[in-house]
């Protein structure tokens, strides 16, 4: 600053260009954005809306996150409706096919530690599923796309043939006491595999699915052999991979108790 003169004279600023700012400043605005639109005014214009932020709530509000439509569950109990009414299938299938859905195995044994389901439970009618699950395509948490039955392959029906191995390998299991129905949904249905699937078990809590759990597990390999055996492989041993496993062992008179505790409490309600 030369001799002589003030801060004014030697910048473009003048006393009402300030005197607007510290106004604004006062109204409550920002206070970068106020310097930067009065003192700067032509770069302001020309920053163009690439260089906007974007909008963050400052507050949570919990109604606005909640979403609700009475439709999705008119559609969900249509396909419950439709998967009820499939027809029953020996376990597996006596033919491979394509597509993706959801499923559930019935057991019909009429001796041992099941024979409740043949005697009562479904002794005329497939009513009480002792399993449901689900088959998907490979990929499909990365793209939750099927087109058609072509693009899911054949995952429905290894996903079933896989199960009846499995009852094959336990012990006091015969996988002809055991048969399934099944939904194949395709195309933009697809996407309701997962709620499907998870209405059905709210609705009937099976007992593979609630009280012994493991009986859907895939071989976890080898670097989890010391891993807990599944309670499904405790009561029911037989299959190569789980009895590999290292770990914990869960009792077998307990998981016994706990499928009679079900079947008693299962014949109460109905």
């Amino acid at each position: 600053m030369r001799k002589g003169e003030n801060y004014a004279s030697q910048t473009s600023f003048c006393p009402c260009v300030l005197t607007v700012f510290f106004y604004n400043y006062a109204k409550g605005a920002s206070s970068f954005k106020s310097w930067r639109r009065i003192l700067f005014p032509d770069k302001e214009r020309n920053m163009g809306e690439e260089n906007l932020m974007p909008i963050m709530e400052p507050e949570f509000v919990r109604d606005r996150h909640v979403y609700a439509n009475s439709q999705f569950w008119e559609v969900l109990k249509d396909a419950m409706r439709f998967f009820h009414g499939t027809p029953v299938l020996p376990l597996p299938p006596p033919k491979s096919f394509d597509g993706a859905g959801v499923y559930a195995i019935y057991c019909v044994a009429k001796s041992g530690l099941y024979r409740t389901y043949g005697e009562k439970l479904n002794r005329t009618s497939y009513d009480v599923p002792i399993y449901v699950g689900s088959a998907v395509p490979s990929g499909w948490r990365q793209n939750r796309v099927v087109d058609d039955g072509i693009a899911a392959g054949t995952a429905l029906y290894r996903r079933l043939k896989q199960h009846a191995e499995s009852i094959s390998c336990g012990k006091g299991l015969d996988v002809i006491d055991f048969s399934c129905r099944f939904a194949i949904l395709e195309g933009d249905t697809a996407n309701m595999i997962a709620a499907l699937e998870a209405a059905i078990i709210a609705e009937h809590t099976p007992l593979w699915n609630s009280v012994i759990d493991g009986f859907g597990n895939h071989n976890p390999g080898k670097k989890r052999v010391t891993g807990k055996r599944p309670q499904w492989d405790c009561l029911h041993p037989g299959r190569p991979w789980a009895m590999n496993m290292t770990g914990d062992v869960f009792p077998e008179a307990d998981l016994r108790r706990r499928v009679t505790d079900y079947l008693m409490g299962i014949q109460c309600r109905r």
